[in-house]
């Protein structure tokens, strides 16, 4: 599936998968808090050693994060269908902190009603995600999404990839299955069909970690909080933003496999 690799010698395949791991590793637990730079991630997932001064909860979060980034790979190297078993799986793998309460499960649907504040036009604003009750049917629907967009991915098509990537993940976050770490899931679980299509993933940069919220809260604020049987993507055209934002964030993986086709170009020459 990753035909972004093919025409590489074997070493410049595992160092640009490598170099994505860490990447995106990074990023996505970067931009929920976690305080290991890129460098320390690395270190981290390449030695297996823990950096001093850095909480131990940072260095779980990178390991379970690029445990997930395998998972994934697991799943498309097999050829076989991505499941709620898969999903649970990799909320599993994010998942790291140990919480014994019944209403916070890892590896299942949420319990507790869930939201977040945000600024809108200089207004604080709430925005409410789906309801327990409405889980079930809505992940249904985002599961059907998902075979839709996933089912007739054609190799090397950017838009069509891009289009998957931004419909998968601003719905999941929307309907927030998770009472936590759905954003680093919705982060992973959207590039599927990316990878699929034989492209590298979608990393959204830690530096514009405010203007992807800022993209995803306008759209949350301009169709409101989701009920079971509303479609999952109201108002498509409000999606463009978010489209937007996401495509210059690709040019952070392409420059990744640019720079690995350079070298064994040269290495060719």
């Amino acid at each position: 599936m990753l035909t972004f690799l093919n025409g590489l010698d074997k070493d410049l395949r595992k160092a640009l998968l490598i170099q994505l791991r860490n990447l995106w590793t990074h990023t996505s637990t970067a931009i929920e808090g976690n305080t290991l730079t890129l460098g320390e991630t690395a270190f981290v997932l390449q030695e297996g050693l823990t950096i001093s001064g850095k909480p131990l909860k940072d260095h779980e979060e990178v390991v379970g994060h690029a445990r997930a980034i395998d998972l994934i790979y697991d799943c498309l190297q097999e050829g076989r269908e991505f499941t709620k078993a898969d999903l649970f799986a990799l909320h599993k793998a994010v998942q790291t902190e140990v919480v014994v309460d019944v209403y916070k499960p890892v590896g299942g649907w949420k319990k507790e009603p869930n939201s977040t504040a945000g600024v809108i036009d200089g207004k604080q604003v709430i925005f409410e995600y789906g309801r327990p009750a409405d889980i079930h049917r809505l992940m249904e629907n985002w599961f059907e999404l998902y075979r839709e967009l996933g089912q007739d991915i054609k190799p090397g098509d950017t838009q069509q990839a891009l289009t998957a990537y931004v419909q998968l993940h601003i719905s999941f976050v929307r309907i927030h299955p998770f009472w936590d770490g759905n954003g680093r899931l919705a982060r992973l679980v959207a590039n599927i069909p990316v990878l699929k299509a034989g492209l590298p993933p979608i990393i959204i940069p830690r530096e514009q970690r405010k203007a992807y919220i800022d993209a995803l809260s306008a759209y949350y604020f301009a169709v409101g909080q989701i009920r079971a049987g509303d479609e999952l993507l109201s108002e498509p055209d409000k999606l463009q933003p978010f489209a937007t934002f996401c495509r210059q964030a690709w040019q952070a993986s392409m420059a990744l496999v640019d720079e690995a086709r350079k070298k064994q170009q040269a290495r060719q020459e």
